[in-house]
């Protein structure tokens, strides 16, 4: 029922505001075709709604322009948040548009708001179905059976951390996915190359917090939680941890990198909510992350627009 009114919406949606697609004059396409080792779009906090509407034809515009992407693309990355709330609808809109995009893997997250409204056992049936369902109509064999997992591409790892119970704006971090993650870092970290550690919430005191989330006087806001500095100590002891967070639909700008000891933090941008505190904070925006022998560049992309935006590029030197 909620599935045919969110659609009924959105057809009369798109009849007052009619859908505007990306260019195809700059398609997405790899700076080296002939050295890139592995190419990911990177989005955050998509937040895909069944009542405030205007998120969906962004949503829509950004997945078309990755459709029209000229080089192959290994993954689609979201950093949490998908659905405002949740809802089996809001999900099958995101995978309506999804699906055909041309990726070869999806690798997601949850977020507070996959989470904070519903029972735990219901927020992993619903999600690990969601994602399991597209990664089986682009034919990978990534299978996930809960909310935290690893995955590997062309020899890279993604080390994807989720919420261990349903709780409101934070994560909350178990002692057994600490073991796990520390472990499972320690494993990767001999081989030298990057590591990317997908985590919705960022670190605290980090990335302007708590500025960026709106409340200067809160030292505690905007943050992952209670096991924000076990998960620190834990990224700290190795080389190569990129740390990919959203959560603060934060713009691009001085707060979208941010060197937090040894470890490289990317917070990335909403994918269909007008940004804030960049400086560049139009919605549907992300990155288009290439990884080279010695190098990990993010690219920033308005997807919306289907144009880069090179000012807020990003590039991480690796270690030796």
């Amino acid at each position: 029922m909620l599935a045919k009114l969110f659609a009924l919406m959105m057809s009369i949606y798109y009849m007052i505001t009619p859908y505007v697609a990306p260019s195809t004059a700059e398609p997405i396409k790899v700076l080296d075709e002939r050295t890139v080792q592995l190419a990911f779009v990177t989005w955050g906090d998509p937040q895909v709604s069944n009542y405030m509407l205007d998120r969906e034809p962004r949503f829509r515009a950004a997945a078309e322009d990755v459709s029209n992407a000229k080089s192959n693309l290994d993954a689609l990355l979201i950093v949490g948040d998908i659905a405002e709330n949740g809802l089996a609808c809001e999900y099958d809109a995101v995978s309506g548009y999804l699906k055909g995009s041309g990726v070869d893997n999806y690798i997601l997250a949850v977020g507070n708001h996959d989470v904070r409204l519903r029972s735990y056992k219901q927020v992993v049936s619903r999600f690990t179905g969601f994602q399991n369902e597209l990664n089986a109509d682009a034919q990978s064999d990534l299978v996930i059976d809960k909310l935290n997992y690893t995955y590997k591409i062309n020899g890279y790892t993604f080390v994807v951390m989720g919420t261990d119970k349903s709780v409101f704006e934070e994560s909350y971090i178990s002692d057994e996915q600490l073991v796990w993650l520390d472990n499972t870092l320690k494993a990767e970290a001999v081989r030298g190359k990057p590591v990317f550690v997908i985590l919705h919430q960022p670190l605290k005191k980090t990335h302007g917090l708590p500025v960026t989330w709106g409340n200067g006087t809160n030292e505690n806001a905007g943050h992952v939680g209670d096991q924000s500095d076990a998960l620190y100590e834990i990224m700290n002891k190795y080389s190569n941890i990129i740390l990919i967070t959203g959560h603060l639909h934060t713009g691009f700008g001085q707060y979208s990198y941010q060197k937090i000891g040894n470890i490289h933090g990317v917070n990335v941008p909403s994918t269909t909510i007008v940004n804030k505190d960049g400086e560049y904070n139009e919605p549907a925006t992300g990155y288009i992350t290439e990884v080279y022998k010695n190098k990990v560049v993010f690219r920033a992309r308005d997807f919306a627009k289907g144009v880069y935006v090179p000012d807020y590029d990003i590039e991480i030197n690796l270690a030796a």
